[in-house]
């Protein structure tokens, strides 16, 4: 039997692609309309930005220890997170968590390395491309990062939070990505990270001036090949 996926969601655009991700791509080792057993729980989000305005990251780790308990409880066998913001609490979360998780940036960490790239440009809010969440996972992998400028990271941000959140998705924030996207191709990076769950949902290989990591879809699919195999593996394409 394939084992039974918990999602720990946080914002739901993000959440929804993961949990489809997981549900179609299913098919390649189920057949038609198959996948693993899948239970998703989210506090809203608003009760994480409070926790995350101010800067209180264990707070948000309790957040999520709560829904893990939930999913514990619902039979999930292991844990991920589509969301990149909040892996800034998995510190706080990971050894008292009752079921193991993925992280995020470790998955997108180890796609990099099997494409061969070597210096990514990173993407997401300000609270995570300020972070370490990404630039110590890819370090530990022998990659380089870059990070977006100071004007960028508030417009990124913006867009993120007053946009991409809300299901709204606009040819002139795409624009705007692709501007920030050329300038890391004109640092020297030779892809980007899509590290918020929702930017996929906007830019992608076919609009962007960089390959793309999926940090979204990354994670499902290797949360699906540890669901068919029991072990975590490079995820399928």
């Amino acid at each position: 039997m394939p084992q039974h996926i918990g999602i720990v969601a946080c914002s739901a655009e993000g959440a929804a692609l993961c949990y489809r991700t997981i549900c179609v791509e299913g098919a390649q080792f189920f057949g038609p309309h198959n996948h693993p057993e899948i239970s998703l729980h989210t506090h809203p989000l608003a009760e994480y930005m409070r926790c995350i305005d101010v800067g209180n990251w264990q707070g948000v780790g309790e957040l999520m220890l709560s829904s893990a308990g939930k999913l514990a409880s619902a039979g999930a066998s292991f844990l991920i997170c589509p969301d990149n913001t909040i892996h800034q609490a998995f510190s706080y979360v990971e050894w008292r968590s009752p079921l193991p998780w993925m992280h995020i940036a470790e998955v997108v960490a180890s796609e990099a390395v099997e494409r061969g790239f070597q210096r990514l440009g990173l993407t997401g809010t300000r609270y995570l491309v300020e972070s370490e969440v990404y630039p110590e996972k890819l370090r530990a992998q022998g990659l380089e990062s870059v990070r977006p400028n100071a004007a960028e990271r508030e417009e990124i941000h913006r867009l993120i939070m007053e946009e991409l959140v809300y299901g709204v998705f606009r040819p002139e924030a795409v624009a705007y990505f692709q501007r920030v996207i050329t300038r890391f191709e004109e640092q020297g990076c030779d892809a980007v990270i899509l590290g918020c769950t929702e930017i996929p949902l906007l830019m992608n290989d076919s609009n962007s001036p960089l390959p793309t990591l999926d940090s979204t879809r990354l994670l499902a699919r290797v949360a699906l090949r540890q669901a068919v195999t029991g072990r975590c593996r490079s995820a399928p394409r």
